[in-house]
């Protein structure tokens, strides 16, 4: 049976939410971001015209677009949001997985015998567009790759169907930065021996690949030549995410409670970045040598970035010890989670805290999750 991928993407999505609530930003240069030392979260196609991209520093995209109108956001409006999108599809398609905040994979395979998979889809786009108000682009074709590098193509509110014959044709005069896989240091590497097409690429032999970027040689060569067996994995929410400890003699010491508490928060914020989530919930939980147990929660605009996190347990911890007992255990839970990238959440984050997380998600991915971390959470005396 052949394959019927869907890849969705909501076009612009933050944009899209704010200018369903106050329709007067219709039409004008619009960045959704942190302040003047943030980053671009997102922003509007008019705005695209003059250079400004995600990711960007707000300085930079002012200069370049100095009408922009920049707006701060609105996490919990994009949350919802999704989530009214999410039933939305999810109610009419026999699997579908939800890959962020704004993108989903479908898959139709067997459901031409029944109805046409393009015209399945389309229905789909409409009814996103008629009951939450949002625009949403998609492809169809073969596998996850091809349909996700089809609804780049296709955007804005784009509409299209890559059939089997027709992907090599599609693929092949496209840059190889089309590539979901490959980043800016993996496109400087294969433009310096004149790699630049997807064409060039697919032709390139998997073992010369695989040395010169490592074991995704493979993948990448394979994704050039279109193929992709990655399946649809069925949507489910995380609710949450935990840990705690549990002390072989119960504990006064302040000082060390908080260390670890705030090594807890670390740890878990990289959990949730590594897996997509962002939290708007941080709740502490400690027990004292009587076996009382309390807990003290609080709401955060969503984030994973474990400074706001770490900052908000201590707090939550001051509050919340006031017996002066021992301590038998101490923990934390972040719920209320979304799927999203940190980068969605710069609202509040400035370029150099961005840059400082991706360099140390890079070194625990590397070396370990205890390769490197903030000195409040390490214990200097083992």
């Amino acid at each position: 049976m052949n394959r019927a991928i869907v890849h969705m993407d909501m076009d612009t999505f933050f944009v899209s939410c704010e200018r369903l609530q106050n329709r007067e930003l219709k039409g004008i240069p619009l960045i959704i971001g942190g302040g003047d030392r943030g980053v671009v979260a997102s922003c509007s196609y008019e705005a695209r015209k003059f250079g400004v991209r995600s990711a960007m520093p707000i300085r930079m995209a002012l200069r370049l677009c100095p009408d922009a109108k920049i707006i701060k956001g609105d996490y919990e409006l994009y949350s919802n949001l999704s989530h009214k999108v999410t039933e939305i599809i999810q109610e009419k398609v026999p699997v579908m997985e939800k890959a962020s905040i704004d993108e989903f994979y479908l898959d139709l395979s067997g459901m031409d015998k029944f109805y046409g998979c393009y015209q399945w889809t389309k229905e789909i786009a409409e009814a996103v567009n008629k009951e939450a108000g949002l625009p949403i682009s998609f492809a169809l074709s073969t596998n996850k790759t091809v349909s996700k590098i089809g609804t780049g193509e296709s955007k804005p509110v784009g509409r299209l169907e890559i059939k089997e014959m027709e992907v090599k044709s599609f693929l092949n005069p496209l840059s190889v930065k089309k590539i979901p896989m490959v980043g800016d240091k993996t496109f400087q590497l294969l433009s310096r021996i004149g790699i630049r097409t997807i064409h060039t690429l697919s032709e390139m032999p998997v073992l010369v690949l695989q040395q010169m970027i490592g074991k995704n040689g493979k993948e990448l060569w394979k994704k050039a030549n279109g193929i992709d067996e990655n399946p649809v994995v069925p949507y489910s929410e995380r609710k949450s995410v935990s840990t705690e400890r549990t002390f072989a003699t119960d504990t006064i010491d302040v000082l060390e409670l908080k260390r670890i508490l705030s090594g807890m928060a670390e740890k878990l914020a990289f959990q949730l970045r590594q897996e997509k989530w962002i939290t708007s919930t941080i709740m502490v939980k400690i027990r004292y040598a009587n076996f009382d147990t309390e807990t003290k929660q609080s709401r955060v605009a969503y984030t994973a970035a474990d400074h706001t996190l770490s900052r908000v347990a201590l707090e939550l911890f001051d509050k919340l010890y006031t017996r002066r007992m021992r301590i038998r255990l101490i923990g934390l839970r972040f719920t209320d989670l979304v799927h999203g990238n940190h980068q969605m959440n710069l609202f509040e984050d400035t370029e150099e805290q961005m840059n400082l997380y991706q360099t140390m998600d890079y070194l625990k991915n590397r070396f370990g999750t205890d390769a490197v971390g903030r000195a409040s959470g390490f214990d200097f005396g083992q």
